[in-house]
C-alpha cells in the first residue's frame, strides 16, 4: 500500500489573526487604525507651539503683543480658578446661543424649502443681515438690550444662524432624484415624504451648517463680551490687554480656542452617532 503523506499546514503565529490576542483583525488593528486620528491633531498643535515659541524667542513680533508660551502658562497658573470660572461663563453662552440659532435656523430653512414664495421674499433680507459686520451692532445691542447675557446671545445668534439656514434649505431642496422618484411611486403624503426621505437625506448638509456655525458661536460670544460682558473670556481679554497684561489675555484667547476645539469635536462625534450610514455610502479620501 502506498503511503500517502498529508503535507503539514504551517501554523500561524499565536495572535496573528486572533481578535482576542490583538492581531490584525483585533484590538491591535483597531488601535493602529485610530492612531492617526489621535496623534495627528497633537502633532499639529505641537507644530503651532514650536512656531509660537520660535517667533517669541526671536522677537519677530514685539513681546508686548506676543508673549512667550512660558509667560502665558504662568499667567494661567497664577489664577486658575478665575480663568476656569470665566471659561465656564463663555462656554454656557456659546452653547445657549448655538442652540437658539440651530433651532431658529433649521425652522427658517424648512420654511424656505417648503415655499418658493417665502424663499423669494426673505432670502435677500437674510443675505443682507448676514452681510452686516456684526461688531458694528455691538454698541446698538447694548443700548437696546442693556448689559449682560441678552446682547451676547443676540450677537451669537446673528453670527451663526445664517449657515444653518442655508445648509438646511439646500439639503431639503436637493433630495437625490432616485429617492424623490421612489417617494412618488409610493404615493406618499408630504409629511411621510418629509419624515422618511427628505429630512434624513438633508441631515448631512444640515450638519455641515452646524459645524460651520459652532466656531462662529465662539466668536460671537467673545465679541458680545467685548461690548456688553461683565465676565467671560472676552471680558478677560479686553480688561487685561487694557492694563498691559497680554500674557493673561493670551491665556484667555487659548482657552477660547480650546473650548471651540472641544465643542466642534463633540459635534463631529454627534454626527457620527446620528448618521452612521453616511460613512458607508460616501467615498473616503
Amino acid at each position: 500500500m502506498t503511503d500517502v503523506r498529508v503535507p503539514a499546514v504551517p501554523t500561524p503565529p499565536v495572535g496573528a489573526d486572533d481578535p482576542a490576542a490583538g492581531g490584525p483583525t483585533g484590538t491591535g488593528a483597531a488601535i493602529r487604525a485610530q492612531a492617526p486620528a489621535l496623534l495627528l491633531p497633537g502633532a499639529g498643535l505641537l507644530v503651532a507651539f514650536v512656531v509660537w515659541w520660535a517667533t517669541a524667542w526671536l522677537e519677530l513680533v514685539h513681546p508686548a503683543a506676543l508673549p512667550t508660551p512660558g509667560s502665558v502658562l504662568t499667567a494661567f497658573v497664577e489664577k486658575p480658578a478665575q480663568m476656569l470660572e470665566h471659561t465656564w461663563v463663555t462656554t454656557q453662552e456659546i452653547l445657549l446661543g448655538f442652540a437658539l440659532s440651530a433651532a431658529a435656523g433649521i425652522l427658517i430653512g424648512l420654511s424656505l424649502a417648503a415655499s418658493r414664495t417665502v424663499e423669494r421674499m426673505f432670502t435677500p433680507l437674510l443675505v443682507a443681515i448676514n452681510a452686516v459686520p456684526k461688531i458694528t451692532l455691538g454698541p446698538l445691542l447694548v443700548v437696546a438690550l442693556g448689559w449682560g447675557q441678552t446682547p451676547i446671545l443676540t450677537m451669537v445668534f446673528l453670527l451663526c444662524f445664517f449657515p444653518i439656514v442655508l445648509s438646511t434649505a439646500t439639503g431639503l431642496t436637493t433630495t437625490p432624484a432616485d429617492l424623490a422618484e421612489l417617494v412618488r411611486s409610493w404615493n406618499a403624503s408630504w409629511w411621510q415624504a418629509f419624515r422618511k426621505v427628505r429630512f434624513p437625506a438633508a441631515l448631512p448638509q444640515i450638519f455641515v451648517g452646524l459645524k460651520v456655525a459652532m466656531p462662529l458661536a465662539a466668536i460671537g460670544a467673545v465679541i458680545g463680551e467685548f461690548q456688553a460682558g461683565e465676565d467671560g473670556l472676552g471680558y478677560v481679554i479686553q480688561q487685561y490687554a487694557g492694563i498691559g497684561d497680554t500674557a493673561t489675555s493670551w491665556a484667555a484667547i487659548i482657552l477660547v480656542a480650546l473650548v471651540s476645539i472641544l465643542l466642534y469635536s463633540a459635534l463631529m462625534l454627534a454626527e457620527r452617532i446620528a448618521l452612521p450610514w453616511v460613512r458607508e455610502t460616501t467615498s473616503n479620501r
